[in-house]
């Protein structure tokens, strides 16, 4: 686990909050912030841009977990959260807002390490799984936008669709660019044009 995460503890407590950056620092991390208010989170946030948010909180509501959604833009960091209590409801909309960690019944300091260790493998691979599924909507949505520009020059020059896209490629290659860019420019084209 990389040693130089840069770590945001949200703790109202002083006292709290010395035993976790006492037990992060035994644990191999420095680097770490600590923040009272949760309501100073979104600033705290924009200007320090934490690897990872540790959230120290006995009773969450539904408002403060959108609170950490919309504050910690849980696609760009790993939020650990632990609570004393919960419901299922909680739970589900912690899921829900993006939290990679959610421990019920408190923080223990002999744990911490092996939480925000699993916290930030999970934030990881919900990270690369994202990035998959958006890699596949865009190629799916690029092979429609090519799809339609070979209807439209198979319509407007009466080729097959092997011809149509021989000449899509050709065109792309003499202009050096993408033949998803030609195509994009092609469909624009008739777009405005009917």
């Amino acid at each position: 686990m990389k040693s130089d995460l840069r770590i945001l503890v949200v703790e109202p407590n002083p006292d709290r909050v010395r035993e976790i950056v006492n037990a992060l620092e035994a644990a191999g991390w420095s680097d770490v912030k600590a923040l009272e208010q949760i309501s100073a989170l979104d600033r705290t946030v924009r200007d320090l841009s934490p690897d990872i948010v540790l959230i120290d909180l006995a009773n969450p509501d539904r408002d403060t977990l959108e609170h950490i959604s919309y504050a910690t833009e849980a696609s760009k960091r790993a939020v650990a959260l632990f609570v004393d209590h919960t419901d299922d409801n909680l739970t589900k909309a912690a899921l829900n807002a993006g939290v990679s960690a959610y421990v019920v019944d408190g923080l223990k300091m002999e744990r911490i390490k092996a939480v925000l260790e699993t916290a930030i493998a999970r934030f990881e691979i919900t990270r690369q799984l994202q990035s998959e599924l958006d890699a596949a909507k865009q190629a799916l949505e690029d092979r429609k936008t090519i799809d339609r520009a070979k209807g439209i020059i198979m319509r407007q020059r009466g080729l097959s669709e092997e011809e149509a896209y021989t000449l899509l490629r050709k065109t792309a290659m003499t202009q050096s660019r993408k033949v998803m860019d030609v195509a994009q420019a092609l469909v624009t084209a008739a777009d405005l044009l009917s």
